[in-house]
């Protein structure tokens, strides 16, 4: 028998786990997962940035910084994050008005706020925001959700999703609204409610298109259906990540090897397009062994939603997992051409610094809701 698989390094390994469960709060299994999805993306991200190693180091220091603060978020009881849900709620509420009256401009949008020793996009905080706010609000409410509720708790989503849509940011919005959404379902909006909602929405969407939408907006959604029909303009960022995807083949290039993110032909490769690089140089099987990771994570939050105790700690968690999904899928499905390009990070391997901040934060919390279950239960 080897040494590494003796009883007595067994014990001494399960005896560590359970003390980072139950003093660290942190759950392995997740945080495991979490880690390859970031470690994947440091590696991408160097290609992506053509060998250079300053703009990852920068990314490091951010995947830290998330790090430590999902540790922090994982010390707290979720039973002591409810009070401060509409605080939270309100505050970045107000930061999207300012922003849309005195963000930094930039690429056609306001979207920063600028404090002198900090620069941070409010709409990412927002994700985490309006889940613990409609978590906290439905959790005080009868199950299923009367139609008062179901009105009050659209306008909750409505308020934050028209302001990240005024700067405008529709992929953002998006998911903020997804994020709510998500959490209205899991807590037993009626079908009738659900069917009616998409009526409004198809009812309401040739206003939005007319009134509500930019001109490059309205373009890449009729790109969308046609992306040869400007493949220079508005096609091109969805022609050359199509090619990426393509030629990467079953095996893809190699690392480092990918000839449309080497020579500069996919747009914004470290950012809304790293998927692109990711896909020419690990080809169809590392796309699997991706969407195969992201899947653990989403099943691991929705397992942990399901054994949460309380009925807040069951939407928030629920709310917190189904945002990180569909931040997943409309990002993928814009690269790969299945959606309109609306301008969308890939969660944890593009580069940025709020998304992957608030992200950890809520990753944290899910712990947080795991392990003081687990506290109680034992």
């Amino acid at each position: 028998m080897s040494l590494a698989s003796s009883p007595i390094n067994q014990t001494a390994r399960a005896a560590s786990t359970r003390l980072i469960q139950r003093v660290l709060h942190l759950d392995m299994f997740l945080l495991t997962l979490l880690a390859l999805l970031m470690g994947i993306g440091m590696v991408v991200l160097y290609s992506a940035f053509g060998g250079q190693i300053e703009p990852v180091k920068d990314h490091i220091t951010r995947v830290g910084v998330g790090v430590v603060i999902m540790a922090v978020f994982a010390q707290i009881p979720s039973a002591r994050l409810a009070p401060w849900a509409p605080v939270l709620f309100g505050v970045i509420v107000l930061l999207l008005v300012a922003v849309l009256l005195m963000g930094q401009f930039g690429g056609g949008a306001r979207r920063w706020l600028d404090f002198g020793i900090i620069q941070f996009q409010p709409s990412e905080i927002m994700k985490l925001a309006l889940p613990l706010m409609m978590a906290w609000f439905l959790a005080r409410m009868p199950i299923p959700p009367t139609f008062r509720v179901t009105f009050a708790a659209l306008l909750l989503i409505a308020i934050p999703v028209g302001l990240i849509g005024l700067q405008p940011d529709l992929g953002t919005a998006l998911v903020v609204g997804a994020s709510g959404a998500s959490v209205l379902f899991l807590a037993g909006l009626r079908w009738r409610y659900l069917g009616l909602l998409f009526g409004l929405i198809a009812s309401a969407a040739p206003v939005f298109w007319v009134f509500g939408m930019q001109a490059y907006q309205r373009a890449r959604v009729l790109t969308f259906f046609d992306p040869n029909r400007d493949p220079l303009g508005a096609g091109y960022n969805i022609i050359q990540s199509q090619i990426a995807i393509g030629s990467g083949g079953l095996f893809g290039k190699g690392w480092l090897n990918g000839t449309q993110a080497q020579l500069d032909f996919i747009p914004e490769r470290h950012t809304d397009f790293v998927f692109s690089v990711f896909a020419e140089e690990f080809g169809f099987l590392g796309i699997i062994a991706l969407l195969t990771l992201y899947l653990a994570i989403i099943c691991r939050g929705l397992w942990i939603a399901h054994q949460a105790q309380d009925h807040f700690s069951r939407l928030l968690a629920g709310g917190i997992t189904m945002t990180f999904s569909v931040y997943s899928f409309v990002n993928i499905g814009m690269v790969s051409g299945v959606l309109p390009v609306v301008g969308l990070p890939l969660p944890l391997i593009s580069y940025g610094g709020s998304s992957i901040v608030t992200l950890m934060a809520g990753f944290g919390i899910l712990m947080s809701i795991h392990s003081h279950r687990r506290m109680w239960s034992t």
